[in-house]
């Protein structure tokens, strides 16, 4: 995520309305982020980037994606 990103605000609002925890990582704050956000995104910083706990990512979701993939990690 980044401060001035609409797109990550927008999402966090939906996952914080819909009840789902997340942590949020900077990338601007984060080095060592930047590396994870540029392997997913073919070198680019393209946020929001969601790393779920499988090691798989997506970039820019939307909330049906997002509540998709953490029902297949159950």
């Amino acid at each position: 995520s980044t401060p001035w990103c609409g797109y990550c605000h927008r999402l966090k609002s939906q996952l914080d309305r819909e009840g789902i925890p997340f942590d949020i990582v900077d990338i601007e704050q984060h080095p060592d982020a930047v590396e994870i956000v540029e392997s997913a995104n073919n070198g680019n910083q393209t946020v929001p980037t969601l790393v779920y706990s499988d090691g798989t990512a997506q970039t820019n979701p939307s909330l049906a994606q997002v509540k998709d993939k953490l029902a297949a990690l159950v």
